[in-house]
């Protein structure tokens, strides 16, 4: 055996493992992506459930802000109306 058939054995050794490497990152390659894929899917359902909660709470809380500010704003007409009343 010369040392041209030598290097041709070590080259090929090395090629075939730089390739079973690559066949086996590829496939953990693809099952990232995968797990990535569910986790975003699932985040953007969370996300999506908290934009709808937030919206109805916010369609909800207006209302009731208001309807708190008019009912102070009536007992304190109310109290004041019943203060003079009660001095004359």
């Amino acid at each position: 055996m010369d040392a041209f058939q030598i290097l041709v054995i070590i080259l090929s050794i090395t090629l075939f493992v730089a390739l079973i490497l690559g066949i086996v990152l590829v496939v953990l390659l693809i099952k990232i992506t995968k797990q990535i894929k569910r986790v975003t899917d699932a985040v953007e359902k969370t996300v999506d459930s908290a934009q709808a909660t937030v919206e109805s709470v916010k369609k909800w809380a207006t209302p009731t802000l208001v309807q708190a500010l008019v009912d102070k704003i009536i007992n304190f007409a109310n109290e004041k109306k019943e203060e003079k009343n009660g001095k004359k």
